[in-house]
């Protein structure tokens, strides 16, 4: 049955991967990310691409979210499906990393995710249920170095999205969270430095990942599920295992490792 998916963070990486994927699937999509050109690029490659729809925005501009929710809302009646992709990742030590760097991150990661959320979570509850899904990381279970404040930040969405799916239960409405590791995306390219620059390189575990379109088509999977929480990737998967089980061991081997 065709749904209407809203994803967030489409011009690039898992985001563009899942539109592909969810309109192969014979979807309705409105696809979103600040770079407009970008999100008219992916469009450009969905054969008759009148089902899709690009609205960009920043989500980190967190006054405009409730109303980029409205306009979402209005072009096919409804939303099943909020899948939330968007995000930008750090590389810098937290003693040297600006505070407003790591707002922005905490904005656009953590706040415009929950906003953009609250925003379409009444229009769900109203038509009788809906999905959403956001994207985390494996660092949302855990943290390393020089990502302090992406760490945090994906471990927020965590405690904020296991307490609305508990909230929202009643309401037929399904939360999945999807903890990828090293997916062979831009995600370390565009990482933000210390002074909020781009890192502009590419970290050499993300350059031998798993390939996105593999990654999207797990993501797929486990939102069919309905599943809870799913981690995504290769043997770095095994880190939430290590600490959950041997938290000691796992704090020496984090401390050890050779984190870019």
């Amino acid at each position: 049955m065709s749904k209407i998916v809203w994803i967030t963070g489409a011009s690039s990486g898992i985001g563009e991967a899942l539109v592909y994927e969810y309109f192969k699937a014979g979807n309705k999509l409105i696809i979103s990310a600040r770079n407009r050109d970008e999100l008219f690029r992916v469009k450009a490659n969905c054969q008759n691409s009148f089902n899709v729809h690009v609205l960009p925005f920043d989500l980190s501009e967190l006054e405009t979210l409730a109303g980029k929710a409205e306009t979402a809302l209005k072009i096919f009646g409804k939303i099943d499906l909020l899948i939330n992709s968007g995000g930008v990742s750090q590389r810098g030590l937290a003693l040297e990393t600006a505070i407003d760097t790591e707002r922005k991150i905490m904005d656009t990661n953590f706040w415009g995710t929950v906003m953009l959320s609250k925003a379409v979570l009444p229009s769900m509850i109203k038509n009788g249920g809906g999905q959403i899904v956001v994207v985390s990381s494996l660092v949302g279970k855990f943290g390393t170095k020089l990502r302090s404040a992406y760490s945090a930040s994906k471990h927020a969405l965590h405690g904020y999205f296991d307490s609305l799916r508990t909230e929202t239960y009643q309401q037929n409405i399904d939360i999945t969270i999807v903890c990828p590791g090293f997916i062979k995306t831009n995600v370390s390219v565009n990482a933000l430095t210390a002074t909020g620059q781009q890192q502009g390189t590419m970290d050499h575990a993300q350059a031998n990942g798993m390939p996105v379109d593999v990654c999207a088509k797990e993501i797929v999977k486990a939102v069919a599920a309905k599943k809870e929480e799913v981690y995504i990737g290769g043997k770095e998967t095994k880190a939430i295992w290590l600490k959950r089980f041997f938290p000691g061991y796992f704090s020496k081997k984090i401390r050890e490792a050779k984190v870019t």
